[in-house]
């Protein structure tokens, strides 16, 4: 490549990110989904817009798969494993039979309320089948969601890819005349099995080696964290199973396990989550053709009315059945079934295959997604508040990193004290930290503070704490534990664990009275009191 075309592609590239980051900021204002301003400037910089022509579903499906890999990974990364466990069996059987169910229902609709094919309309049914992570972990994480309805949805929209790939590459294949519904279905059990399996295992190796590893910069961990992901991506893949389930599953381990600098790692999977949304959505906006787009509006709203109000809500309610899920909250759950780059990305199969419907598809699909996602999104925090599935206010959660001390064998860890944690007016001989466990410095105002026991700590204070490898993890759980209930945590009930208890902490009544300020200063309650 020439320097002058590598110049252009550079040059239009970072306008495309800097356009996408000026959009975000206005979408945020207006109330717009993020990825709908994604897929807004694709069209603006395509074959209608400024001109790019960009028509290849091949590369696109490449692309994507690899750009879906980094979001599942970021997603699994921020993702609690307390948090998943008691939800994973829901969200497995969302993602496995609330898909089947979707198709069937959704395929059956179309077929009989559109002019298609049955072909067509398994392969519509099909497409916009499964709930996407990239939409998914973009909107309901500005939402103070319970967790356990947070991680479900999340979870299912990690697990369900697998079954919609295999179900949409038999229907556009030569294979749609000769499929065995029994060897699909062998076929998604062991792709969902096999990536789970290739996860668990490279998450574990990765965790073992990261932890037996000071490397030199501080920059190395998150490249290091990237790799060993996207590393069992590809092994999954090579052994025929989900290398999507395998990312999120990887993902998920290294962001449970007590890693060095994981303020950092988290802060470059974030950034490099919302570049690759960045890109996927402009690249399936660039890949879309606006002079097509009018022949597709009355079948994207018929086959997106049947999806959000009968297919889905069917599919939540019969999956929760044995969950005992109560009903306001399988309401939300079938709200925000949100649909986004996945089905797009699927309604490219049948373009790469060839089919005589395959711009059909695409173009029904593309509208669908931007019309339900502009009006499911919005409506999120309304839907949320009306089904009660909102978590009660808690204290902010204390902000931890660490790093090796390879000569000594101890971690160093820095702790910020946000607003609203109980830290404040804490005590540092009333922490409670394991032997051996010291804070040795505290940075107030801009100030380096060396803190005996009797040193009141403060929100906004930054802590250095230095503490044994083998105590590592007792630490972090009693600063997060004071954090969320104060001096008196384990008192009531809270121990620090990766999830609050279900139940909110008591902020409000203390079983005798307010606590006592000493002298004026700040007390548990994280608000200065006058003594007296």
């Amino acid at each position: 490549m020439s320097g002058i075309d590598l110049n252009t592609v550079v040059l239009v590239f970072t306008a495309i990110v800097v356009a996408a980051l000026v959009g975000v900021r206005l979408a945020h204002r207006i109330g717009m989904p993020t990825l709908l301003a994604y897929l807004f400037i694709g069209l603006l910089f395509g074959e209608a817009g400024l001109g790019i022509q960009f028509s290849d579903p091949g590369v696109t499906q490449v692309l994507s798969t690899l750009l879906l890999a980094v979001i599942l990974i970021e997603g699994g990364f921020t993702t609690r494993a307390a948090q998943i466990r008691p939800v994973a069996a829901l969200s497995a059987v969302l993602a496995s039979v609330g898909v089947l169910v979707t198709v069937a229902v959704t395929a059956g609709l179309t077929y009989v309320l559109l002019d298609v094919d049955a072909r067509t309309a398994m392969l519509l049914g099909a497409v916009v089948a499964s709930t996407d992570a990239a939409a998914t972990f973009a909107v309901l994480r500005r939402l103070p969601l319970r967790p356990t309805t947070r991680s479900a949805l999340e979870a299912e929209s990690g697990f369900n890819d697998p079954p919609v790939i295999i179900i949409v590459t038999v229907i556009a294949s030569d294979a749609w005349h000769a499929a065995s519904p029994g060897l699909m279905a062998l076929t998604i059990v062991y792709q969902l099995v096999g990536g789970a399996v290739v996860g668990l295992l490279v998450g574990w190796g990765g965790r073992w080696l990261l932890a037996r590893s000071a490397l030199p910069t501080a920059g190395l961990y998150p490249l290091a964290v990237l790799c060993i992901a996207l590393f069992g991506f590809a092994l999954a893949g090579v052994a025929g199973a989900s290398g999507l389930l395998a990312a999120y599953v990887v993902g998920m381990m290294l962001g449970n396990a007590t890693l060095p600098h994981r303020g950092v790692t988290q802060a470059f999977t974030e950034g490099l989550a919302a570049l690759s949304q960045i890109v996927l959505f402009v690249m399936l906006g660039l890949l879309a053709s606006p002079a097509r787009l009018p022949e597709a509006v009355m079948p994207a709203l018929v086959v997106g009315v049947v999806l959000t109000f009968i297919a889905r809500p069917i599919a939540v309610a019969v999956c929760a059945t044995g969950f005992r899920v109560p009903w306001r909250e399988q309401a939300f759950m079938s709200w925000a079934g949100l649909r986004g780059a996945v089905p797009i990305v699927m309604a490219t199969v049948p373009m790469s295959n060839g089919l005589p419907a395959a711009h059909r598809i695409f173009d029904v699909t593309f509208l669908l997604v931007a019309t339900f996602t502009l009006i499911q999104g919005p409506l999120l925090p309304w839907a949320a508040r009306r089904t009660g599935v909102l978590e009660p206010d808690r204290s902010r959660e204390v902000e931890l990193d660490s790093a090796p001390l390879e000569n000594i064998d101890a971690t160093l860890m820095q702790v910020g004290i946000p607003r609203g944690s109980r830290l404040a007016g804490v005590y540092i001989e009333e922490l409670g930290l394991p032997e051996r466990t010291v804070v040795a410095l505290v940075i107030r105002d801009g100030e380096a503070i060396a803190p005996d026991d009797f040193t009141a700590l403060r929100t906004g204070d930054q802590l250095l704490v230095a503490t044994p490898v083998r105590h590592a993890a007792r630490t972090e759980r009693r600063l997060r534990a004071v954090g969320r209930a104060g001096r008196l945590a384990t008192w009531f009930g809270e121990h620090g664990d990766d999830t609050p208890a279900d139940r909110p902490v008591r902020q409000q009544g203390w079983p005798f009275g307010r606590p006592v300020s000493r002298g004026g200063r700040e007390t548990g309650s994280g608000e200065p009191v006058s003594p007296g």
